[in-house]
Order: C-alpha cells, then sequence, then structure tokens
C-alpha cells in the first residue's frame, strides 16, 4: 500500500504548518474556567451536606477533566509560540509520545468514571437494598484508583511496541497511528476502540434502565393516593425529583461524550476494515480534546443547586402565595362537610391551630 506523502510530511515535520494559536488558547481557557467553576460548586454543596457517592464521582470526572486540559494545551500553545511541532521539540519523541498517551489515557478515564456514574445510579434506582448495604464513598474512591491504575497500564503499552503514537498535522497533535501497518498497532487500535465503545454502549443501558424504574416509581406513587400516603408520596416525590436531576446531568454529560468520541471508534473501525487513508483524521481528534471543555460547562448548566436557585429567586420575586386549592390538596383534613342543617353547602373549617387564621 502506498503511503500518503502529506501524512508522512506530518508524522515527520519538525515546524508547525498553518492552524491558529487563538483557537487553541480560547479552548484552553474556557477548559480551565469552566471546570474551576464546576469544582468551587462542587465543594460548596460539599460544605452544606455529606458528599454522596454520585458526587465523589463527579468531583473525579470534574477533576480528571482539568488535569487533561492541563496536560496538552500548554504544549499545543508552546508548539504555535516556538514555530516547532510536537516531535521539533524533542529528538526523542517524548513530547509527542506524552501527548499521544495523554489523549489515550483522558479519552478512556473520562469514560470509563461516566460508567461508573451510571452504575451507580443504575444500582441506586433499581437494586437500592444492595446499594445500601454495599456501596459507599470508600468504593468510589477504590473504582476511581482502578480505572486510572488500568488505563494507565493500557495507554502505556505504545511504548512498549504494542501500538504506536504519531504526530498529525499541523504538528501540535499526536494521537494513536490511525493507519498502522503492523499487526500489533492494528491490534491495539481495536481494542482501543472496543473498550470505548463498550463503555458506550453499558453506560446508555443503564441510564435506560434508570429511565425505565424511575417510571415506575412515579406510577405507584400515582397508583396509592390517602391522606396517610400523600405525605410519605410527598416525601418519595422528592426524592423521585432528586434522581431525575442526577439523570438528566449524568444523560447530558453520557450525550456529549458520545458525540465527542463515537467518530473517533468509528474512524478506528472504518480505517482497519478498509485499510484507507483519509483526510479527516484531524476532526475524530478535536472531537475527542473537545470533551474535557464540554463536560463542566455541562455540569455548571444542569447541576441541581442552580435550577433550584433561579426557581426560589423567582418563586421569591413573584411573592407565591397558595391558593385554597393548593391548602386543600396539602392539608385535606382542614376542610370537612357542612352538618345536613346548613344550606351552604361544604365549607371550610379552620381551626384554632393554624397560624394566622380566625378560631371557629
Amino acid at each position: 500500500m502506498a503511503s500518503d506523502p502529506k501524512n508522512v510530511s506530518c508524522h515527520e515535520q519538525p515546524t508547525v504548518s498553518g492552524g491558529s494559536p487563538t483557537t487553541s488558547a480560547i479552548m484552553f481557557s474556557a477548559g480551565v474556567l469552566g471546570n474551576v467553576v464546576a469544582l468551587i460548586l462542587l465543594e460548596i454543596r460539599r460544605r452544606k451536606q455529606p458528599a454522596s457517592l454520585f458526587q465523589v464521582l463527579v468531583t473525579s470526572l470534574v477533576f480528571t477533566d482539568l488535569l487533561g486540559t492541563f496536560s496538552v494545551s500548554p504544549l499545543v500553545l508552546t508548539a504555535y509560540l516556538r514555530n516547532e511541532s510536537l516531535i521539533g521539540m524533542s529528538e526523542s519523541r517524548l513530547v509527542c509520545g506524552h501527548f499521544g498517551y495523554a489523549m489515550t489515557f483522558f479519552s478512556m478515564v473520562t469514560l470509563a468514571i461516566l460508567l461508573s456514574m451510571a452504575v451507580e445510579r443504575w444500582l441506586s434506582i433499581g437494586h437500592p437494598y444492595c446499594y445500601e448495604k454495599r456501596l459507599s464513598k470508600r468504593c468510589g474512591y477504590i473504582t476511581i484508583a482502578l480505572i486510572y491504575l488500568f488505563c494507565a497500564l493500557f495507554s502505556a503499552t505504545p511504548f512498549f511496541g504494542f501500538g504506536k503514537y504519531v504526530q498529525y498535522c499541523p504538528g501540535t497533535w499526536c494521537f494513536i497511528d490511525m493507519h498502522p501497518s503492523e499487526r500489533e498497532h492494528k491490534v491495539f487500535n481495536i481494542i482501543y476502540a472496543s473498550c470505548l465503545l463498550i463503555m458506550i454502549v453499558c453506560t446508555v443501558l443503564c441510564n435506560a434502565s434508570v429511565i425505565y424504574h424511575l417510571s415506575l416509581m412515579y406510577r405507584r406513587r400515582k397508583a396509592h393516593r390517602s391522606s396517610v400516603r400523600r405525605q410519605r408520596g410527598h416525601k418519595r416525590h422528592r426524592s423521585i425529583a432528586k434522581e431525575v436531576e442526577h439523570l438528566v446531568l449524568l444523560g447530558f454529560m453520557t450525550i456529549a461524550f458520545v458525540i465527542c468520541s463515537l467518530p473517533l471508534v468509528i474512524q478506528v473501525y472504518f480505517n482497519i476494515s478498509y485499510d484507507r487513508r483519509h483526510k479527516n483524521n484531524l476532526i475524530p481528534l478535536l472531537l475527542v480534546s473537545a470533551n474535557p471543555i464540554i463536560d463542566p460547562w455541562v455540569f455548571i448548566i444542569l447541576s441541581p443547586p442552580v435550577p433550584r436557585l433561579l426557581w426560589n429567586k423567582m418563586c421569591k420575586t413573584a411573592k407565591f402565595k397558595p391558593t385554597q386549592e393548593q391548602v386543600r390538596s396539602i392539608h385535606p383534613d382542614l376542610y370537612q362537610s357542612n352538618p345536613p342543617g346548613d344550606s351552604g353547602g361544604s365549607v371550610m373549617k379552620v381551626y384554632t391551630g393554624i397560624p394566622g387564621t380566625a378560631g371557629s
């Protein structure tokens, strides 16, 4: 198979050929700002109430995104400032190897943590007894450590000949060789893409199961209505609302990662299957690098405290007062029928124990 001269020159060129440092600087700034704000929101929430297992996983995800941003973006800006490619910065290709390692490592860690969050929600909703007895924050810390260890070992295998990191145009990117000729490099690409695909499918299935169980919980709550069960149902309604908030946050983060990572998975499989070279390899890489920037902003926008704060502000501004129908639904025992001799129909009997009302 003949090699693409342009692709070969990108693999070996010592200088940056085109591109704009402005875009890289904007992406770097947005990533750092978003992750820092997200960490501040998580710290504020932790001080108000003890951190849950879900919050531990969310914090680790945001921290991972921030670490990933600092691992690669400064190298891109440095390459533009010095007009040297990643290969040109180091004769031993250490800079290019570090960049490719960081891209592979953080793409796997991010999706693995998202999968852990989805499994945590699935166990919490679908298997609450097992969740309460077996899972704790300690399990979250152990899971994060194992994820980091596995992804670190796998991403290091190209340094030992299993897989290969190469440079891409305009000389500011290094990632796995998308068109490997050696068999072991092809196997590495297939394993990498398969790991991403399996985690994506499992995450989507867990979220679908959570939606199904939440719908069952909602139907059960509507099916049982009585004066005693209504108060319990109100608490259950609050619990369902909280679970929905977590599900919405997890769902949008999953959608963002699927959009950013699935094109890369498809491109890897396509290149291995058809053994052709294409000019669009940079697009999947750009999408993968954009995920650490998107994730924190999704969290900031959809984080539960933000919608609640806005709703409370709106209620205070409107000076909301409950209507008689809403009071009737909350306190049905305050309403009872008139004696048979009364011609006024049904009137409200208010007891003197209720503040702000007149005694009968």
